[in-house]
């Protein structure tokens, strides 16, 4: 039986994950802000979202197509932006892209990618979104805004709750830095992870890869605190494509983003990464949602770990749905079969869930 048979949910993978990582890649993908409460909270209300169970609805035929901005995804969720993600294993970006290209769902690119944003979106067969964040004094932004441009990215995704970077303990505890660096405690820890450090070493340890040929470098504790509306309605003007606002939760920052032109929001809580206090993400969902209106395209990340959460997410309110950590522990755990797997199951489980509620299609809000 091969790893990837193994995985039959989200703790499994992750549970896989947490035995091959060394310790400072597994915290830094697993890890929260603060004490982690903030995720605990999310977690806990979208546990308690339920699902009214219906009887003797013709059910056989199910569809999880979605459309999203103007395309139709063959599943019914794409792949939100992450960092670094060759760290869960050599090759992780270039999976996901593929995974993206199979299913022509987007995929998340992040500013921080440790592969090219050229190569991912050749490799996902253009079914690629540029994630990108405001930094310094924004000239390095600008720039990568071009280089998507270029590139042939359609969609920008402007990350907005990142302000100035949130503290994750788990991190900081193992002295995870961004470039990556390796000291004494590093280096235990990935001798003592021999099958990952091989494996890493013979690939070549990840590099932050939209950075190494503009010019300029990325510091990952720089500020991001200068980014205003007046920024905002900058870039709106130097971009033609969608542009999605992700980071959101407040009802008001959601209707003045809808006035100032933005094309979607993501409402996120950065996977509970940013700040421990921050309410739960899917009840900010249902809540701009009501405010917003049935008509205005509203995506969603944050919490989702498996078919059933899908399915809420939609019920409260999404049009479209992200995974994140999840994707990068099945890649840890069974390499790309281990994608494909949770990919699979997931699927599975939202067509399952869909049946069992008496719908041949994703809800639109909880009736």
């Amino acid at each position: 039986m091969g790893r990837a048979d193994a995985i039959h949910s989200y703790a499994d993978a992750r549970r896989l994950a947490r035995r091959h990582l060394p310790w400072m890649v597994f915290d830094y993908i697993d890890g929260a802000a603060g004490d982690g409460d903030g995720e605990a909270r999310n977690l806990a209300a979208l546990r308690d979202v339920t699902l009214q169970p219906r009887v003797l609805v013709n059910v056989k035929e199910r569809d999880l197509s979605v459309p999203v901005l103007g395309h139709s995804g063959l599943s019914p969720f794409g792949i939100s932006p992450m960092g670094m993600c060759n760290l869960s294993s050599p090759g992780a970006d270039l999976m996901l892209a593929r995974q993206a290209a199979r299913h022509q769902v987007p995929h998340g690119v992040s500013t921080v990618a440790s592969t090219s944003m050229e190569r991912i979106i050749d490799e996902a067969e253009g079914h690629a979104w540029f994630q990108l964040y405001f930094s310094g004094d924004g000239s390095g932004t600008t720039k990568l805004v071009e280089r998507a441009k270029a590139a042939g990215y359609k969609t920008l995704v402007m990350t907005l709750d990142v302000p100035e970077v949130g503290r994750r303990p788990r991190e900081l505890r193992r002295g995870f830095k961004m470039p990556f660096r390796i000291g004494p405690r590093q280096f235990v820890d990935f001798a003592v992870h021999p099958r990952w450090s091989i494996s890493t070493l013979l690939a070549g340890a990840p590099t932050l890869a939209n950075f190494q040929t503009d010019g300029f470098s990325f510091d990952r504790t720089e500020s991001r605190a200068a980014a205003d509306w007046e920024f905002l309605k900058r870039l709106r003007d130097s971009w033609d494509g969608n542009l999605v606002a992700k980071g959101v939760s407040h009802v008001g920052d959601a209707q003045r983003l809808r006035a100032e032109g933005v094309d979607a929001i993501q409402v996120s809580s950065h996977g509970s990464r940013q700040l421990d206090a921050a309410p739960p993400p899917i009840l900010a969902l249902a809540a701009i949602r009501e405010a917003l209106g049935p008509d205005y395209p509203l995506f969603y990340d944050s919490g989702l770990r498996s078919g059933e959460d899908v399915v809420k997410a939609y019920a409260m309110g999404a049009d479209f749905v992200f995974f994140g950590r999840a994707l990068q522990f099945a890649i840890a755990a069974g390499g790309e079969e281990g994608l494909k797997r949770f990919w699979d199951l997931t699927c599975e489980e939202v067509g399952l869930t869909l049946a069992q509620i008496g719908l041949t299609r994703l809800p639109r809000g909880i009736s």
